[in-house]
């Protein structure tokens, strides 16, 4: 490859003295990266506050912009070219808006806790903390080449404990408040124990709470608060050595971090009640500018369905299903309970299968206690995905029966994998002939299909469509034969809360948020117990509670195949900080810390409200600076304008994690009044990838990209033929390239350009150094315009611009406007190139100031080091930063005249110029007098004349 610093062919080396070669470009680099540092050129005052203006008088400008990145892991093997993708397109936006006039909040910070920072300092053999901050190091080294336009001030990482204090300090309030079903709100929990202690409200179980002891209260109390222990199933990972969230597991029932089995077990953990804001979590999606993918899929994770909880007894117990189609409750043919249902144990039968009984029902055994413990150890390393999508139905029957409801018939309880306990009540009824699931099972069991639906053929396949009920009367008053699915469903309803058998109900998929993690790199929890378990909050004044040093912070090491592990957390061997003494208001007492931490998703779920008030000691954000950077602005965005970060950037994979997550915690606190916006984000914008080859040898290892040598369209490692393929730039591919190898070799604005010009931002899109110089040469053109490269002096001249020239500038501004302020970063680019091209073709020496120095301005937002440069030569003082962003003269954007093809019989013959506004009449007499046409049309008869306004005029020959 040609380097963009060597010289054309047959050009002296002496006339390109003064050139933009990658040399220059990072000597220009490093000068303006200084020159903003020194000067603060990216800092965003604050309405009040230690970030506020030091002149008191001076007012913020009332339109800001608030953009922000999503949360960065700084990995220890440091940033590829496809990590700043987002980040300059962020800082480019950020810029184009400074330009408009707007106060703009731009920064970045670091998401450092978590299993991946662990699992870093593990493998390198170093402690968490000291990696950690290595990896930070490095990545604000390598971003900070890039020029990126953030407030440093406002920097922050999740591992910092006066950050950390806050991520504590939120998780109490989450802890101190309740959620309101009447106000559909979150509330202190002291109101609550006020109207408990009134009796306005009762406890859950209906008891006076007046009369309950001490610790009975305590615990009638906890079962209201929106964070929790629980006793429940939860996903284990032995190889992580933790415990994970539903949302961390893979399909395949395996972790997302380090790919190693999970097992679903019984443990006690901290959960979060975020089930309690399903409804608001799903429905105030509607006023998000969102992707609708992303929507969707937090719409499909919530998973609200409306339907009926019917009860049906089995052996003296009640067995509560949930349906959303009562309707068809008697084409019910065997009840299943997920493996893991509370009832199990008590409904498997005593005594051995009966002879009759079918072979495919009992999983091998005689005996229905060992049939369940021989399903249940064979399912436990399934994840929910996995069990719901798998084809293969798998079950055994308990030996017991349950009654169905509206028909009195006995039908058998199984338990299957496909049910799970995290849906509904963790039972179903079973109609095979409508439900796809339910008919795989029957037809792999061999059990009834009943049609109950008229409109399918149910020897075939399910019928889940909607129809007319049939075979669905009883004695006992419920006929709804005939009727559609609506009414069927309403009457069925209707008559099960009449008898007592059932009731209508919501019912969603979202589970509560286990919040705790067995390992120590992360934040620990502000909570104490006592020698008897009870948990206590800590005071504010306590915190941060800071993590230990210890000598050996590894998870204990389990067999990743190992189910039958427990965790046990590396923090339960630092006895002298688990152990303490202290004074809650009853005097010193020796209490016990928890040796469990937040998960990694604690201190995004809450960091841009941090970036807002960086450095306040008293509080967490003050809600003044918030409501002035997040608040809502219904003069500008409407009615129902949630606030939030305008516009935030990040990959689609978080969707389902720290989004839903982040919106969570972030109501909570506006329930609580700690913030005026109702939603973190209200613009999200989700990035495509960068892409690259790779390569594999023989073996199907993968082999360092940059050594590879194409040799006659085969490629070649080490001597050896290996495979290309494509895919996801990174590590494990080793096709990754470092941004600041880039910027070394052609500067941090040609990456930036290159970058941006690649293609669309949402889209992914394939990486090759080689094109890099294309966005070089670019750069050197619009430098050539500038600057003279024999002498180093200005190239512009005085000259007045030609009507040509304003057609090309103020088309070009508008476009170029529209495009950043849409994000359309490649078309910025793209028209930028054209106009460049535009002034060099026609201005062979130097071409008018008042057209070169717009193209400066318009350059900066994406490459801002050149432009500065350019900016400062042309005898401007002080930063571009700043400099209002040029307008267009609509009269510019409009032709006096066009150019119209004509064609003869369909094929394009010639070409006229025509008034713009010309009407149809005097373009059909321009286009027969062209002499072309009129000797194509000579001694010819012309049928038909068709002219479409302003795009082409066809002629019918004959």
């Amino acid at each position: 490859m040609t380097s963009a610093s060597e010289n054309p062919a047959n050009t002296p080396a002496n006339t390109t003295a003064h050139r933009y070669t990658p040399e220059l470009a990072v000597s220009i680099e490093k000068s303006w990266q200084g020159y903003w540092k020194e000067h603060g050129t990216f800092h965003a005052p604050n309405p009040v506050g230690d970030l506020a203006p030091t002149d008191g008088d001076k007012e913020l400008p009332t339109e800001k912009l608030n953009v922000q990145d999503m949360f960065p892991y700084p990995s220890g093997a440091g940033l590829h070219v496809g990590h700043p993708l987002g980040y300059i397109a962020t800082d480019t936006f950020a810029r184009f808006n400074r330009m408009l006039g707007k106060n703009v909040l731009h920064t970045l910070g670091y998401d450092a806790f978590g299993l991946p920072a662990e699992q870093y300092a593990i493998q390198t053999g170093t402690h968490p903390r000291s990696t950690t901050m290595e990896n930070i190091e490095n990545m604000r080294r390598q971003l900070g080449m890039l020029g990126l336009g953030h407030d440093d001030r406002r920097s922050v990482a999740t591992t910092d404990p006066e950050f950390y204090r806050w991520t504590q300090w939120i998780f109490l309030q989450i802890y101190n408040s309740w959620f309101d079903p009447e106000k559909q709100k979150a509330r202190p929990i002291a109101e609550l124990i006020e109207e408990l202690e009134s009796g306005v409200r009762t406890t859950q179980d209906g008891q006076n709470y007046a009369e309950l002891s001490d610790a009975a209260k305590r615990k009638a109390v906890d079962a209201f608060r929106l964070v929790y222990l629980s006793n429940s199933t939860v996903n284990w990972c032995p190889g992580l050595g933790t415990v994970l969230a539903n949302e961390e597991v893979t399909a395949d029932g395996r972790s997302e971090r380090g790919n190693f089995p999970v097992f679903r077990r019984n443990l006690s953990q901290w959960m979060m009640r975020i089930t309690e804001y399903s409804d608001r979590l799903l429905d105030d999606l509607e006023h998000l500018d969102w992707p609708e993918k992303v929507k969707s899929m937090q719409r499909n994770w919530i998973g609200r369905s409306r339907g009926a909880e019917v009860n049906f007894t089995a052996e003296g117990q009640t067995i509560t299903v949930f349906t959303t189609r009562p309707d068809t409750l008697f084409g019910a043919e065997y009840v299943v309970l997920a493996p893991e249902h509370e009832l199990v144990d008590a409904l498997i039968s005593p005594i051995p299968y009966d002879d009759d009984v079918d072979s495919r029902w009992t999983y091998g055994n005689d005996d229905p206690k060992e049939a369940v413990e021989a399903y249940r150890a064979d399912i436990a390393a399934k994840s929910d995905l996995e069990r719901q999508e798998n084809k293969e139905k798998t079950g055994v029957f308990l030996g017991s029966y349950a009654v169905n409801p509206v028909n009195g018939k006995r039908v058998p309880i199984f338990i299957a994998d496909y049910v799970l306990t995290g849906y509904g009540t963790g039972a179903i009824m079973a109609v095979p002939a409508h439900d796809t699931r339910d008919y795989e099972f029957a037809t792999a069991f061999g059990l009834p299909i009943t049609e109950v639906v008229k409109g399918g053929d149910v020897s075939k396949e399910a019928f889940t469509e909607s129809g007319e009920a049939i075979n669905s009367a009883n004695e006992e008053g419920l006929d709804i034969n005939g009727l559609g699915k609506k009414e069927a469903v309403a009457k069925t309803i209707d008559w099960l809360e009449d008898k007592g058998l059932g009731v209508e109900k919501v019912q969603y998929k979202l589970r509560d948020w286990l919040f705790a993690r067995q390992r120590y790199w992360g934040e620990p929890f502000p909570v104490v117990y006592d020698a008897d378990g009870q948990a206590y909050p800590l005071p504010e004044s306590m915190l941060p509670i800071e993590l230990p040093e210890v000598a050996d912070y590894k998870p204990v090491s389990f067999d990743p195949d190992d189910a039958s592990s427990s965790p046990q957390p590396p923090l339960a061997k630092a006895r002298e900080w688990v152990e303490v003494e202290l004074d809650l208001g009853d005097g010193p007492k020796t209490y016990f810390r928890d040796t469990n931490v937040m998960p990694q998703w604690a201190g995004s779920s809450w960091y841009q409200l941090r970036y807002v008030d960086p450095n306040n000691s008293d509080e967490f954000c003050n809600i003044e600076n918030e409501r002035y950077w997040t608040g809502p602005r219904p003069e500008e965005h409407g009615p129902n304008d949630p606030g939030g970060v305008d516009l935030y950037v990040g990959g689609v994979e978080h969707a389902v994690l720290h989004l839903l997550y982040a919106r969570f915690w972030h109501k909570v606190l506006f329930d609580l009044g700690f913030v005026t916006s109702s939603e973190p984000y209200r613009r999200l914008y989700n990035q495509g990838y960068i892409q690259a080859f790779a390569y594999t040898d023989s073996r199907g290892v993968y082999v360092p990209a940059a050594e590879v040598e194409e040799k006659d369209g085969k490629f070649f490692f080490g001597g050896e033929e290996v495979n290309q393929e494509y895919g996801k730039m990174g590590k494990s591919l080793k096709n990754a390239v470092a941004p600041d190898e880039v910027a070394e070799n052609f500067g941090a604005d040609t990456l930036r350009v290159y970058e941006m010009a690649m293609g669309p931002l949402d889209t992914s899109r394939p990486w090759a150094t080689k094109d890099v110089v294309g966005a070089q040469r670019f750069l050197q053109r619009l430098w050539r315009l500038v600057v003279n490269e024999q002498t180093g002096e200005l190239a512009v001249s005085g000259d007045s611009l030609t009507k040509e020239d304003l057609k090309a500038l103020h088309r070009t501004v508008a476009g170029v406007r529209d495009d950043y302020e849409n994000l359309r970063l490649n078309t910025v680019v793209a028209k930028l190139i054209e106009y460049v091209n535009y002034l060099t073709k026609t201005y062979k020496t130097s071409a008018p100031r008042a057209a070169v120095e717009p193209a400066v301005q318009m350059v900066s937002p994406v490459a801002p080091h050149i432009a500065e440069e350019m900016w400062s030569r042309l005898g401007h003082e002080g930063t571009i930063t700043y400099v209002p962003f040029p307008e267009f003269d609509e009269q510019y954007l409009k032709d006096d005249e066009i150019e119209v093809p004509v064609q003869i019989n369909g094929k394009v013959k010639s070409r006229i110029t025509v008034a713009a506004d010309a009407d149809q009449d005097t373009v059909l007499d321009a286009a027969l007098a062209d002499s072309k046409i009129a000797e194509l049309t000579a001694g010819k008869e012309v049928f038909k004349k068709i002219y479409v306004p302003g795009r082409m005029v066809n002629l019918v020959v004959k």
